[in-house]
């Protein structure tokens, strides 16, 4: 099984992926995953470490905490607004 490449936690302001919905209002900046995205298309329960800006947040993020990363990939209305290199290979956009 492969090594995530994102394993190692980065702090809320060099985020590998930042994902906003498209009515605005709520931001998702993922800091860390805990496994490697060839096996989390398998996992229903795969988590990304991620700050979560929202409307009820008065402009400030909370967190870190973990979320189900299908919460925020499977959503059709949350898109990618930001990524680093690595996450774009991995990932896709």
């Amino acid at each position: 099984m492969p090594r995530t490449p994102f394993g190692k936690t980065r702090p809320k302001d060099n985020p590998y992926a930042v994902f906003e919905d498209v009515l605005g209002g709520w931001e998702f900046r993922v800091v860390k995953t805990y496994q490697h995205p060839s096996v989390e298309k398998n996992n229903s329960h795969a988590r990304w470490n991620v700050y979560v800006k929202s409307p009820y947040t008065r402009g400030s993020y909370e967190g870190p905490s973990d979320m189900y990363c299908r919460e925020i990939k499977d959503n059709g209305l949350i898109d990618l607004v930001l990524a680093d290199d690595t996450w774009l290979e991995e990932y896709g956009t």
